[in-house]
């Protein structure tokens, strides 16, 4: 059987925008040539800046986004779905296995619902319990493992603090027992001691359960804390992939390498060696030809401007899309 949850293989995500007189309409091509897989209980990492994809390929593969070719597939056990023409039922039946973790713990909770009711509502939606006695003794369950009390399940979200909402998030995923979760930027909005907590608590989870994790991020460091293999996206595609150790050990993309040097030092005379990137990311509607990545570079050379470059595997379970991947390494 195989260790693989999710796969996909030359995904693709375009969002038409706006009217044209003549021509084509213009797109976004927000994901576009998109192979991935994530193993089975895994903590796997994706990163890269703002406006990269790293969202709408999480979202794509809650079947949350359109695909526009390629394939999706989630195999759990005996039961494989095709996200790309997945409805009615089927649907219904992998939202069962998904969850999703948002961003902001602000935005993500309604203000008008108890934290009781945010936390069942998965359970009443998709029909998970007979009872509200059942409903009850779940969310109490999973509410103590997210450390939240019963006196917390009787406030509204406002009563609460950033660290907390979050806690509160991260119950509402688990409580539906899910066999995959997307965390898109689940620590970005709260203070540096709260994302650790939050952290830990995500892999203490983890460990007991044995869910798959798809956990979104722009920051490295983060990343390196928490996830077991990392791929590096920059506008729509993925650059490279690696386990956690191998990218930081042995970095082979140069976008990799400005991400890896803009950590910030604990050491108050390292002066630091941060890559400065010029220019500011290009459009998705327009993206530029051959390697996405020329046209901010410091490495590029002309075929990096025509040719697009390939997605290779350097070394055992590393994977690169550099035209010069083994003489920068």
């Amino acid at each position: 059987m195989s260790d693989i949850l999710i796969e996909a293989k030359d995904l693709a995500v375009h969002f038409p925008i706006g009217g044209a007189l003549f021509g084509e309409k213009p797109v976004v091509r927000a994901c576009e040539g998109i192979n991935i897989q994530i193993d089975k209980g895994s903590f796997f990492g994706l990163v890269g800046e703002s406006g990269s994809g790293k969202t709408t390929l999480g979202r794509a593969m809650l079947k949350a986004a359109p695909i526009t070719h390629g394939e999706v597939t989630f195999t759990d056990g005996e039961v494989t779905y095709d996200l790309s023409g997945l409805k009615g039922p089927e649907l219904k039946d992998y939202r069962k296995r998904t969850q999703l973790i948002f961003q902001d713990p602000y935005a993500a909770l309604s203000p008008r619902m108890t934290v009781r009711d945010i936390i069942a509502e998965p359970l009443e939606v998709m029909k998970l319990t007979s009872s509200r006695e059942e409903t009850d003794e779940k969310v109490r369950e999973i509410a103590a493992k997210c450390r939240l009390n019963l006196e917390h399940l009787r406030r509204f979200p406002h009563a609460f603090s950033g660290g907390q909402r979050q806690r509160i998030s991260i119950a509402r995923a688990l409580v539906s027992d899910p066999h995959f979760i997307v965390a898109d930027e689940s620590v970005a909005a709260l203070d540096v001691s709260i994302q650790a907590d939050v952290l830990n608590l995500l892999n203490s989870i983890q460990q007991e359960r044995g869910i798959t994790f798809l956990f979104i991020s722009h920051d490295l460091s983060v990343i390196a804390h928490t996830c077991d293999h990392v791929a590096v996206m920059y506008l729509g595609q993925i650059v490279e992939s690696a386990p956690t150790s191998k990218l930081f050990s042995e970095t082979s993309h140069p976008y990799t390498k400005a991400l890896l040097s803009a950590i910030p030092s604990l050491d108050p005379d390292d002066k630091g060696k941060a890559q400065k990137l010029e220019g500011e990311i290009p459009s998705p509607i327009n993206p530029p030809p051959g390697c996405r990545f020329n046209t901010r570079c410091p490495f590029a050379q002309e075929r990096c401007r025509t040719e697009i470059p390939e997605w290779r595997e350097v070394s055992s379970d590393h994977q690169v899309a550099c035209h010069f991947a083994e003489e920068l390494a």
